[in-house]
């Protein structure tokens, strides 16, 4: 409701207020970097610290989405299949400098999950060398990173994964029960995948029910 009436004043716009495990890209972390510089620089230290918090919060909110996913899936995901939908920072690029997905991969990669990565436009080198590790796999679809997955981790705002496109059926009878669904950027179709019968989390709502 505070998003549907703050974003309903144009001056603000609602295209920056949804729910998601974080901010990412190049520029917005910087310049907050740059802002708390010169509010410190000034003596403002209280205006200073107030934005220190944003960052604080949005590493917060990487961190507590990844260890909800392992919590929820019994509390161990190793050698557990998780598809990765999306990895640049937004939608329609293949920037991932400063992506949330970069520390949600490394987190569950950590934990020793199989990682299965699909992302329309950054290419798998880029994927390996951002996170480090060459033993992950990037696909060439999102079907195919589904492929016997025990989870579904969305994690870029990419339309095609909002769309039809995606045989979700298929993708149900290939994964490992019980299925999950972690939706860290609200665009999949929740209530269709409920009804299939994967276990839907959706970062701001909570639980989604088929009904």
């Amino acid at each position: 409701v505070s998003t549907q009436s703050t974003g309903a004043d144009n001056r603000i716009g609602s295209k920056f207020l949804n729910s998601s495990i974080g901010f990412g890209g190049s520029c917005f972390g910087k310049d907050l970097l740059g802002l708390i510089y010169l509010c410190r620089s000034f003596e403002l230290h209280e205006v200073a610290e107030y934005w220190s918090q944003v960052l604080k919060i949005n590493h917060y909110q990487k961190q507590r989405f990844s260890k909800f996913v392992v919590q929820q899936m019994f509390g161990n995901v190793s050698r557990k299949n998780i598809a990765v939908l999306g990895f640049a920072f937004k939608k329609n690029t293949g920037d991932t400098r400063e992506s949330p997905a970069i520390d949600v991969c490394k987190f569950l990669a950590d934990e020793r999950a199989n990682l299965f990565i699909y992302d329309p436009k950054v290419p798998a080198h880029k994927i390996k060398e951002d996170l480090g590790n060459p033993d992950v796999t990037c696909c060439d679809s999102a079907e195919d990173a589904c492929t016997d997955m025990d989870a579904l981790v969305c994690l870029t705002e990419w339309d095609e994964f909002s769309d039809k496109t995606i045989n979700w059926e298929r993708v149900w009878e290939n994964a490992r029960k019980p299925a999950f669904v972690f939706d860290g950027r609200n665009v999949l179709p929740h209530k269709r995948l409920a009804k299939l019968g994967f276990r839907v989390f959706c970062i701001g709502q909570g639980w989604i029910g088929p009904e």
